[in-house]
């Protein structure tokens, strides 16, 4: 039974522990085979006056905020058409690929891409699983099937996708994305 102990200064919120001690199971279940609820996680709070660092005492640097919400935030403004509040999330230098298209910049660009080869598209989700990348980039991956109207007005349903996003500082800056709409088009 693995038992992780934390200090952190005080300051963070029931929330924001909640999603650091469920990061820290996952993070020992990576490594060693145990059932989560065999994960014991203790998370103690030092007063900012009991913290020293290099003979000062410190505040504790604010929560970075959950990039795999963000990414649901993103994808249900962009389902929603609210490309401003869409455009709002994406970080400096974004840039985005879909199967068939090269790099895309702009929302625009991909709506226009898109316009051509279906109506609307709406997601279902499977499931989002978030982890560190490499830096401060954080890397989200997002699953399920794809649903909507080809141009010709008649439905689709069931399409795979996976979706591949990095996010910094509270920014998407890269999104991939991966889906058998070419196949299933090929056999209509």
């Amino acid at each position: 039974m693995p038992i992780v102990e934390l200090h952190v200064i005080e300051g963070y919120s029931p929330k924001e522990k909640q999603r650091l001690g469920a990061a820290l199971t996952e993070a020992v279940r990576f490594v060693v085979p145990a059932a989560a609820e065999l994960v014991t996680v203790l998370i103690h709070d030092l007063p900012a006056q009991d913290y020293y660092r290099g003979g000062t005492t410190r505040s504790p640097a604010p929560a970075r905020s959950d990039p795999a919400q963000l990414v649901r935030d993103f994808l249900t403004a962009m389902e929603a058409r609210d490309l401003a509040r869409a455009q709002s999330m994406l970080g400096e230098g974004f840039m985005m690929a879909f199967p068939g298209s090269g790099p895309m910049t702009s929302l625009q660009e991909l709506i226009n891409w898109a316009k051509p080869r279906y109506n609307h598209v709406a997601k279902t989700y499977q499931g989002f699983e978030a982890m560190q990348g490499l830096g401060d980039v954080a890397v989200v991956y997002c699953r399920g099937t794809l649903s909507g109207e080809w141009p010709d007005g008649s439905p689709f349903d069931g399409i795979r996708f996976i979706d591949r996003f990095e996010v910094m500082d509270g920014r998407i800056t890269r999104q991939e994305v991966w889906n058998d709409i070419a196949e299933l088009k090929a056999r209509k």
